[in-house]
């Protein structure tokens, strides 16, 4: 369900309301910037990914229907945006379709910080899988045809960016060991 402010937002923006276009901006660009930069791992192509977005969005805005989130709408347009400026990255490595979550759990004392800095180290196609599934929380399915490849594809290259942060985070001491 769309707010009220939204709405009055949106309308101003259709009518090429200056201010209200950057209040929109305002509102939205700094989460959007952090999806852009997860999925590029580039600091200057994330604004041009967030510039191009935002022109999207607002060429588009006539056709939100207010069904979902307008944050979500938007989302989908920076990531769809961040994804058709990625270069050189191949999508097409098909791993094992054996998914066996081992459910480790990790110290309490890992930061978000230190998770995020070793996520951006994975290959580019296994972090932009992981970063849309498990943090933007895409399905498989919709990972896949994002990216014109198979629920296999995505599902075996979550599994190997799983498997390389928790051999990272091992690693680094921060496994715990189960009770048992």
């Amino acid at each position: 369900m769309i707010r009220t402010q939204e709405k009055i937002l949106i309308k101003r923006c259709l009518k090429h309301d200056r201010l209200a276009q950057k209040a929109l901006y305002d509102e939205y660009s700094a989460a959007m910037f952090s999806t852009a930069y997860r999925l590029t791992k580039d600091f200057d192509l994330s604004h041009d990914v967030l510039q191009d977005a935002f022109i999207k969005v607002f060429q588009s805005l006539k056709s939100y229907r207010g069904d979902g989130a307008l944050g979500g709408w938007i989302k989908t347009i920076v990531v769809r945006t961040a994804l058709r400026n990625i270069r050189g990255l191949h999508m097409h490595l098909e791993l094992s379709d054996e998914l066996v979550d081992s459910g480790i759990r990790f110290d309490e004392n890992l930061t978000g910080e230190l998770l995020e800095q070793l996520i951006l180290e994975l290959p580019d196609r296994c972090r932009v899988i992981f970063d849309l599934i498990e943090v933007e929380g895409y399905k498989h399915y919709e990972v896949a045809e994002m990216l014109g490849v198979s629920v296999g594809t995505t599902k075996s290259q979550l599994h190997y960016a799983k498997k390389i942060l928790k051999g990272k985070l091992v690693n680094k001491g921060y496994e715990r060991r189960k009770k048992g």
